[in-house]
């Protein structure tokens, strides 16, 4: 079983710093700083792509990189939790496209917070080539 500790320090106001073992990003509304939103979609997406870097291997699938792009809208009602994510996925010099496409498929299946944030949103990926 994984374990995962991050500390959180703030101030009275909304600025803080989120710091985990191997690093620290800056939490508030000014410029330089990170949303609630912004780690949460950030999350899905390193999630998403960790599981797709092994699924890539596993199938010996060969790229250049991958770029991933998400977009998320909110609800109004309160709790505003999200309502739609977009995830674009554009995969550089991929070797086999339906391949990828498989292994973009399953890396959305296997991603933990990719399905964690599934049970409140709908999540609709697409995947391109360059």
């Amino acid at each position: 079983m994984d374990e995962i500790d991050v500390q959180l320090r703030f101030g009275r106001t909304f600025k803080g710093e989120l710091s985990a073992k191997k690093g620290s990003v800056s939490i508030g509304r000014e410029e330089g700083d990170l949303a609630p939103y912004d780690l949460m979609l950030g999350a899905l997406g390193a999630c998403y792509y960790s599981t797709l870097v092994g699924i890539a291997d596993k199938m010996r699938l060969a790229y250049k990189g991958v770029a991933i792009d998400i977009h998320g809208v909110k609800r109004d009602e309160v709790p505003t939790t999200l309502k739609e994510v977009s995830m674009v996925v554009t995969v550089e010099g991929a070797s086999e496209e339906k391949g990828f496409a498989r292994a973009a498929e399953l890396a959305a299946k296997y991603c933990s917070v990719h399905e964690t944030i599934s049970k409140v949103a709908q999540i609709d990926l697409e995947l391109r080539f360059a």
